[in-house]
Formats: C-alpha cells, structure tokens, sequence
C-alpha cells in the first residue's frame, strides 16, 4: 500500500511540475493584480511598455519592465476612465489612450486623450488633450442587432491620423470589422470610414481586440483570441489591401493587447479569466 501511495504522489509531483502550455507564444511574466483587466499596452523604448486597464479601473497608466513588474505609475488629470480599451503612440513619444469602448454601441461621447510623454514627466500626474469624435454612420443609439459594429478596442498612430478598427459585436455574428481614421489633435471630429475587413466569423476568435504598428510603419497588426492578423505592403488609408499573412498562435486567451517592441517582435497581454491569463508574452514575426 506505502508503495502505491508513494507512486501516485510521484505523478502528482510531475504533473504539477509540468510547465504550461503557451503554444507559440514565449511567456515573459506575470502581471500584478491591479492589470487583471488589462487592455492597452504600447513601448516607447523597445524594453518597457506602458498599460492601461478598462471600464472601472482607476484612471492612470503605468509602466511595465517586459516581466510584468510596475516599475511607475501617472494619474491621469482631467480624464475619466470610461471605457479605456487600447494605447497608441506617435513618433513624438506622444500617448493616446482610447476611451472608445462601446459594447452595447449606445455611447454619444467617445473619446481620445493624448498625452505627453510620459518617459519625460516627473511627479505622478500628467496632462491630458480630449479627441472627441462619432461615426456618421451610426444613426440610432444602439442600433438594431444586425448592425452592432461600433464597438472598439484598436488603433494606432500613422502620418498624423489615428487608425480606429471596430469590434464586431452583431448578431448573427458577420465579425466585418469598419476602420475610420480622424485627425492626431485636440478637437471634435466626425470619423472618416476608410475600409473595412472581415478576419472570419467566429464570435470567440474573430473580434477585433487590439492594434499596432511597427516603428518603421511598414507591419499593422490586429488581434484577436489567439490570431494576429499582419498586414504588410499597403500603400493606402485602407491597409487591408495590402498582403495579409494570418498567424494562429495556438494559445486560446481573452487576449486584449498587442505591440511592437522593434519592427519584428511583438508583445501581447492577456486579461485573467478564471485561473488563466494575466500574463505578458512576445511573439516574433518571420
């Protein structure tokens, strides 16, 4: 009997020593509990990221060393987190958090802030510039089922604009997803639709959950629940006319942000959900 017993403590030992399982992407660390809803992250040095939570969590970005300790923190002034959902950056070392969640498409005040960078203030406030903006093609608030596309979780900073790609939210699921695009600036502006693409139509996969660009402006990516979407050689407003390369990264998350360390290694964050996620990973493009 001592010897079954010490036979079935032996497998549970190996079992628990068994690492988990990642599929393609490199785990790098484990994120605190106050980023269990992460939404956002964006680097402005290659070896940091910075990060926001979403709807509920305080109203402060913070910085984050590529093993998911906090290393600062700024509240941000003048603005109220309604529906943080990502982070984008200009070649200023400007931020811009979008406060652009909409899950039941029924919001009439959505909004960017830009920030100065935040790699050169001191203290732990820093100032903020409101963007506002609509989609003019939204008439009704919400609008009927079929057309639940005004939803958004991703953008990013080219040439002066703000590239905004929607989450689909429809039902029966079409996962089309629209990009507008509205100026870098303080102001209020009325979105210009400038594409649209659909990655596929699984509502688990399919949704548009984050968005970036490489520092060179030549790759834009797209996330979802365990796929990237890359877009290379686009020439246009419209990148998804350009080749679109899709990568399963075999790992099935409530993933939510994605960016650029350098122009061919990527980090992606995942928020918890139940005993899985909080975590911080990279993924290198070939």
């Amino acid at each position: 009997m001592n010897r079954i017993k010490y036979f079935l403590i032996l497998i549970f030992i190996q079992g628990c020593a068994q690492k988990p399982y990642y599929g393609d992407l490199t785990f790098l660390g484990k994120l605190p509990s106050k980023l269990s809803e992460i939404s956002g992250i964006v680097s402005l040095d290659g070896t940091t990221i910075w990060a926001i939570e979403d709807n509920g969590n305080k109203d402060d970005i913070y910085k984050v060393n590529l093993e998911g300790k906090i290393i600062k923190k700024f509240d941000v002034k003048d603005a109220e987190n309604k529906d943080w959902e990502d982070l984008a950056k200009d070649n200023l070392g400007n931020l811009y958090i979008g406060d652009f969640g909409n899950n039941a498409n029924d919001r009439k005040n959505l909004c960017i802030y830009k920030l100065p960078s935040p790699e050169n203030e001191t203290g732990n406030k820093i100032e903020a510039k409101k963007i506002k903006f609509h989609y003019p093609e939204q008439d009704e608030f919400p609008p009927k089922k079929s057309e639940l596309v005004y939803d958004c979780e991703a953008f990013f900073y080219r040439d002066g604009f703000l590239y905004l790609i929607t989450k689909n939210r429809t039902k029966p699921y079409n996962g089309k997803a629209l990009i507008y695009k509205i100026p870098a600036a303080k102001g209020t502006y009325t979105a210009e639709l400038v594409g649209e693409f659909t990655a596929c139509i699984d509502s688990q996969f399919c949704s548009i959950t984050a968005a970036d660009i490489s520092p060179n402006g030549k790759k834009i990516v797209l996330l979802g629940s365990g796929f990237i979407w890359l877009f290379t050689d686009f020439a246009s407003d419209d990148f998804t006319k350009g080749v679109l390369t899709t990568i399963d990264v075999k790992h099935r998350t409530q993933q939510e942000s994605i960016c650029f360390l350098d122009n061919n290694l990527l980090v992606i964050a995942d928020e918890q959900s139940k005993t899985k996620g909080r975590n911080l990973y990279s993924y290198k493009i070939d």
